[in-house]
């Protein structure tokens, strides 16, 4: 799978391609409007879901429902297949998110089958490969399913720990341009900021501040990258009190000012 191929609103991709236009792309926390499926084939890395992290190595998937808060990590070992299933999916999807270990080969060849059908309709666009790929993406579905009983999104840290990161993503996803900062959202979830980044640190590994600043800078990459919205309005719909002081915090964790980025990019 060389290249993404595009049918509907449904999309795959070769997991290498996803981070190969900047790390941002996979790795900063973000929220998807559709649901989305990773396979990794070959490699290892961490991601985090919700409020867990956990290390993927191969022959893991991953299936993450729409709206739920997430990222990974992919370095040039890591191969195999992503695939956003659209706004408009009707698949019966599950509604938590599934980490799948498929161990036995038989089940590993069916995960590969699946997804190659999957491109070989979006990618052919013959009649009635709409219809085609919607029923393969059921079937990947009725797969979930009955892999489901080894998976979840289970991690060590502590059950509170990951309820409080789950909250928090939560409320990340509806406040984050609003301009509150960590004690804002700690006040909202009623406790103490120091309890809430300890939590974020146990659950996945991040502080409360990398977390939420990771939201807002995966939404303004998004916008410098796919929009040619003015910098200064981006500035003001993530909630920073001014265009300077944005540039300096986009700067500071990109190493470009956004005008350059956007130049690049």
């Amino acid at each position: 799978m060389g290249e993404a191929f595009y049918l509907s609103d449904m999309r795959i991709f070769p997991v290498s391609q996803l981070g190969a236009k900047g790390k941002w792309r996979t790795e900063a926390m973000r929220t998807l409007s559709e649901p989305f499926f990773v396979w990794f084939k070959r490699g290892q890395g961490r991601i985090t879901i919700g409020g867990s992290s956990s290390n993927y190595s191969m022959n893991n998937a991953f299936f993450i429902p729409a709206g739920t808060m997430h990222g990974f990590d992919v370095n040039l070992n890591v191969f195999g297949t992503a695939l956003f299933m659209g706004r408009n999916c009707k698949a019966v999807l599950p509604e938590q998110p599934l980490h799948l270990r498929v161990r036995d080969g038989i089940h590993q060849t069916e995960m590969t089958f699946l997804l190659e059908n999957i491109q070989r309709e979006i990618f052919n666009s013959n009649v009635g490969s709409d219809r085609a790929a919607s029923a393969y993406v059921d079937l990947l579905s009725v797969f979930m399913q009955r892999q489901a009983t080894h998976s979840s999104v289970a991690q060590s840290s502590p059950k509170s720990s990951r309820e409080i990161v789950e909250a928090f993503t939560k409320l990340i996803e509806d406040e984050f341009r609003n301009g509150f900062n960590v004690s804002d959202f700690a006040q909202k979830l009623g406790m103490t900021p120091t309890h809430l980044t300890r939590s974020c640190k146990i659950a996945c590994g991040k502080s409360a501040l990398q977390i939420l600043q990771d939201r807002k800078m995966f939404e303004a990459c998004k916008l410098l990258t796919e929009t040619q919205v003015p910098i200064g309005d981006i500035s003001q719909s993530l909630g920073f009190v001014s265009p300077a002081y944005f540039s300096r915090a986009f700067a500071q964790i990109t190493g470009k000012n956004p005008t350059d980025f956007r130049k690049l990019n």
